[in-house]
């Protein structure tokens, strides 16, 4: 009986592993204007906007076009990948999976011109758990830094 119950819990286990993973994902859903999202009440997020974010946003010496290029660069080499938007748009939504398990992340970033350069907006947020665990706020602070580079 106990191996039977053993057994149960471990395909459970690999089923939802499976769903996950595999869980479609609806892009027009998780495209997102950070300047105009409401703030979710689960702590799974990163949001970085003028008013009502968790950081204010960073202002890059740079025309928008280039950011935008930047941005993808930076995220497509740390595993995202752009699944709504584009780079011409200065608007993209990047879906990233954790290591392990492979849960789903989203992030959209905006490009907006701010005087002689660009401005960047993000709202990074977890789809399933009420915590991240600050994986959001690691990533975003992570392309960002390679930004400055």
């Amino acid at each position: 009986m106990i191996k039977l119950l053993g057994l149960a819990l471990g395909v459970l286990a690999l089923a939802v592993m499976a769903w996950i993973r595999l869980a479609p994902t609806d892009p027009a859903r998780w495209h997102e204007d950070p300047r105009l999202v409401a703030r979710p009440s689960s702590p799974n997020f990163h949001l970085i906007r003028m008013v009502g974010g968790d950081e204010m946003p960073r202002v890059f010496q740079m025309r928008p076009e280039a950011l935008a290029a930047r941005v993808d660069a930076v995220a497509r080499a740390d595993g995202a990948e752009l699944i709504a938007g584009s780079l011409a748009s200065g608007h993209m939504t990047y879906l990233s999976r954790t290591p392990l398990m492979g849960f789903p992340d989203y992030s959209s970033i905006l490009i907006e011109p701010a005087g002689e350069g660009a401005m960047l907006l993000a709202f990074a947020r977890s789809r399933f758990g009420r915590s991240d665990l600050g994986v959001n706020r690691a990533r975003i602070t992570r392309w960002i830094a390679a930004l400055s580079d």
